[in-house]
This record gives C-alpha cells, structure tokens and sequence, in this order.
C-alpha cells in the first residue's frame, strides 16, 4: 500500500521520456543531491531545536521560549547568524586544507545518508554491499577533523583533533563488530535485505540476548565515534576551548555544527533498521486487528518513530552521565566494549551455526 518504488520510477521515466539519456540521469543525481541537502539543513535545524529542549527538560528549566511559538524560530535565528558571519581565517594556517575540512566532514556525512531506507522503495542507493559502505564512509570523517585540527595552528585544535583521531579509531572496530554480529543473523549486507528478514519480528526481540547485547554496544560506541557526551573530549570547553574547531566561524562553524547531528540522525537510522525493523510496523503474534491498524500507519511513520525514539536515548544519555577522561574514554573501549563485542560475535556465531537463532 505504501510501496514508493513505482512513484520514484515514474519521476525517472518521465525525465527520461523528456530528455536524452545523459541529461535525464544529470537531472535525476541534481534532484536527489538536491532533496539531500534540504533534509541535511532540515534535520540540523530540528535537531537543535530539539537537544535544546530536552536538555532544558533534564535539568528543569524552560529552554528556548522567546522567538516564535514555543522558540521554535530560535534556531532559525541562530542559523541566520551563522550566515552572516564574517569568515575569519586564522594567520599562518594552512588556508587550503583549512577551508577543505568541513566540507569533507559534510561530504561523509550526507554519503552515508544516502543509503538510509526511509520506506519501501525509498532510498537513494541501495546496494548489496550496503552496511560495510556506510561503515567505511563514515570512518571519513576523521580526516576533516584532523585536517581542521593540524591546519589551524592552534595547539587546541590540534589536540582535539588528536583525540578525535584516536578515540574514533578505537571506537569504530566497536561499531564495526556490534554490526558483524547483526550481519551473522541476517546473512546479508544490504540495508533493505536485512529490513526484509525482519517482516515476522524485529531483531531486537527475535535476535534474543546476542541482538540485545549488539544494539547497546553499538549505541555507546556510536555515540563515542560522533563525539557526543558524555564522550565528547575532543571538544572540551574546560580543557580546550572549542577543539578542533576552535578557529572555525560563520558557514564553517555551522558545517562542523551540523555534522554533528546529522551523524546523530545517522547512527540512529542504522539502529533503526537494522535492530527495530526499520520501517517496518509493530506487530504482535496473532493480534490480526492490532496488526492491521499497525499496518495502516505509513511506512516512513514508522520509521521516523523509531529514529525519534534513539535519539531520545542518546541525548537522555548525554546530560544524564559527566563527561570522561581520555584515559578512562580509551580503557572504555579496550577494555570493556571490545572484549564484550568479540565474546558476543562468537556467540552469535555458534547460534547461527547451531541453527538456533531467529
């Protein structure tokens, strides 16, 4: 019923009916780059918004309040002043390299957006190869924020960007793995395949403890690679200023600013779809009448109930734990995480083999 593959084919055919081949496959990557970046500033914007409104909720006061309804304008206003701001580059920085970084940190980000399915036949690029992609992309990223780091000349800088270096190195074979072991149960790597084999029960609950054990592993590395609290050391104010984005202002602050929730909105449309179903609807056993009103409800609904939901997770997550030291950030990893993600990949790999999973 909300299948979106004929809808999109028909934009296409209609362009190819219009115009030469090379022109109508010109207009359809123009089009989709164009839908990509307005979601890009859309999420960035909402985001904000949003952080701002459950970080206020945590710690009991009111937030943003004053411009629009509800402040809803505020972050509007913000961006405007972003884009109005005079770009200032630093003396004795590496102009080109410096200039280069955001946008090789947004180029990363939108890359690994593109392969998000948001429903049926709703998806940029969807290719068999799909989860090792994104995962290999998204590793990108680090190379803007040392290049940031090393080009500013500012000893903050540059060691913010050395942590970040180090702590998403660390924390992607986490990332990485927690993945590997979803991969195991659902004998695939492309995102709408595995969406598909969660059609008679989501992962999370029919994967039993390995899946569950996958998915809060995964959460807590993602959320240390995109630099998030409690685990955003590479932007420590009280130690470092603003990191490696300390002589960033105006468009390019806001790159750097917006990356970072775009790769928040990211790491939860992976979760989403490869552990809750993605857009998949909540269903239960033989209920044929709750089934079928859960049924009715749009595809992308869903989706975006479920991306809410782990959002929620990881900002409650942020302003509910202090921030770490990078000794204890790094022990985190090698010595928690990385253990438990290899005991459970094991597991999971004894299961598959035993035929005993979902």
């Amino acid at each position: 019923m909300y299948d979106f593959t004929t809808f999109v084919q028909s934009i296409g055919n209609f362009l190819h009916g219009q115009f030469s081949p090379g022109v109508a496959t010109a207009l359809e990557w123009t089009l989709v780059i164009l839908i990509y970046l307005a979601l890009y500033a859309i999420l960035g914007l909402v985001l904000v918004y949003v952080e701002r409104r459950v970080c206020a909720f945590f710690q009991l006061r009111l937030g943003p309040n004053r411009v629009g309804w509800a402040g809803t304008a505020q972050t509007v206003a913000d961006a405007l002043k972003l884009l109005l701001k005079e770009p200032v580059t630093v003396n004795k920085a590496d102009k080109l390299l410096f200039n280069l970084a955001p946008f090789i940190i947004t180029l990363a980000a939108l890359t690994v957006i593109s392969l998000v399915p948001f429903a049926k036949g709703l998806q940029a690029f969807d290719i068999n190869i799909g989860l090792l992609f994104i995962v290999a992309v998204s590793s990108l990223g680090v190379v803007g924020i040392l290049l940031a780091g090393w080009s500013s000349n500012n000893k903050y800088a540059l060691i913010g960007a050395m942590r970040s270096g180090a702590q998403i190195v660390s924390y992607e074979l986490s990332v990485g793995l927690s993945l590997l072991t979803m991969v195991l149960l659902t004998g695939t790597l492309q995102l709408s395949a595995i969406i598909e084999t969660q059609a008679n029960g989501w992962w999370i609950f029919k994967g039993h403890v390995p899946a569950v054990i996958a998915f809060f592993l995964y959460l807590t590395a993602s959320i240390a690679e995109i630099n998030r609290g409690p685990f955003d050391l590479p932007e420590a104010e009280s130690e470092l200023t603003a990191g490696f984005h300390t002589e960033y202002s105006g468009l390019k602050f806001a790159f750097f600013f917006l990356a970072e929730f775009v790769n928040m909105f990211t790491v939860a449309a992976i979760a989403t779809t490869v552990f809750l179903g993605g857009w998949m609807p909540f269903h239960i056993g033989d209920w044929a009448g709750f089934n079928a009103v859960m049924d009715f409800l749009p595809p992308i609904f869903w989706f975006f109930l479920k991306v809410s939901a782990v959002i929620f997770l990881m900002m409650w997550f942020k302003w509910t734990f202090p921030r770490l030291r990078i000794d204890q950030l790094l022990k985190l990893e090698w010595k928690y995480l990385m253990p438990l993600n290899l005991m459970n990949l094991v597991f999971t790999a004894i299961l598959v083999y035993l035929g005993w999973h979902g």
